[in-house]
């Protein structure tokens, strides 16, 4: 059976018996057909193409250029062809089945400096103690206290605007967050998140929320929360392209790590199962030791 014969065998039981759309089968089509010609190119033919025959391919259409992402996602169509193959038959073996998937490299997180930290912090700390209307003042003491607690926590914004009051432990130097997969986890706080969460605790009125809003939730929303924190980024100075919340969490992460606290420790705080989502981090060590070594290495100073 050609080449051609069996992309159609392929496509039609994808369609018929996947209910794939119209326009993931023409993207089957184009990167089968792709595939199919580098193959012949090779003198094989998709019924002899091997294990390096695959790899080969993969090089080649990084040598064109292609990202990561986009050569993973062809691979997953040129996997799923040879399975149908074996499943029907066809062939006995699958020369995709130890090629290793083409992985993106993750971009390091975007981090703020301790001076642009501090300076987000002390104007947030001025205007929450600046006499304005009862809205206004309301907001700006919520966006002190909410920083304050995201830089002393590391807390993912979710966990943060949906804090319940009940999870602020022993007169806040504490608290409990819930977070994925419904593990909870006791955070640290230092003393000034926490005199300014007594402070904003006691301006509240009742209710279950550590931050009440009159939404669906009864929480503040993440989109309220990002938009005042860029609002206080440019009154400071500081482009508002840096600036979100999850900086805030990946500052409070890197600035850790900098001051040289255990990887495990940070792995804890911020909530992550496995430590491999931690390691992201390790730039920060990286650049850590790489000084430490220029410093004191004897030769270092050549």
């Amino acid at each position: 059976m050609s080449g051609g014969h069996l992309i159609g065998s392929f496509l039609e039981m994808m369609s018929a018996e996947r209910g794939a759309a119209a326009n993931t089968i023409e993207a089957y089509r184009r990167d089968l057909t792709h595939y199919a010609a580098f193959v012949s190119a090779q003198n094989q033919t998709l019924l002899s193409a091997t294990r390096d025959t695959v790899a080969a391919w993969l090089d080649d259409l990084k040598t064109e250029g292609l990202s990561a992402s986009s050569s993973a996602r062809r691979l997953s169509a040129i996997r799923q062809f040879h399975r149908f193959l074996c499943a029907d038959g066809i062939r006995s073996d699958d020369p995709t089945r130890i090629v290793a998937s083409p992985k993106s490299r993750r971009a390091l997180p975007k981090v703020l400096s301790l001076a642009e930290v501090d300076r987000l912090l002390t104007l947030a700390e001025a205007e929450a103690n600046t006499p304005a209307s009862p809205q206004k003042q309301i907001a700006a003491q919520r966006l002190y206290v909410l920083l304050e607690m995201l830089y002393a926590t590391g807390l993912r914004v979710s966990e943060l605007v949906s804090l319940k009051r009940a999870a602020v432990m022993r007169d806040a130097a504490f608290i409990t967050v819930t977070g994925k997969g419904n593990k909870d986890r006791v955070v640290p706080m230092n003393d000034r998140a926490r005199d300014a969460v007594r402070h904003w605790i006691g301006t509240l009125e009742p209710g279950p929320f550590l931050f009440p809003a009159k939404g669906e939730n009864g929480h503040l929303t993440r989109q309220v929360f990002a938009r005042d924190l860029k609002g206080l980024a440019a009154r400071a100075g500081i482009s508002t392209a840096r600036v979100a919340p999850h900086v805030l969490r990946h500052a409070f992460a890197s600035h850790l790590l900098a001051g040289g606290a255990d990887l495990r420790v940070v792995q804890m705080l911020l909530g992550h199962a496995d430590i491999s989502t931690t390691q992201i981090y390790t730039h920060v060590l990286d650049e850590k030791l790489r000084n430490l070594v220029e410093s004191h290495h004897p030769l270092a100073r050549g």
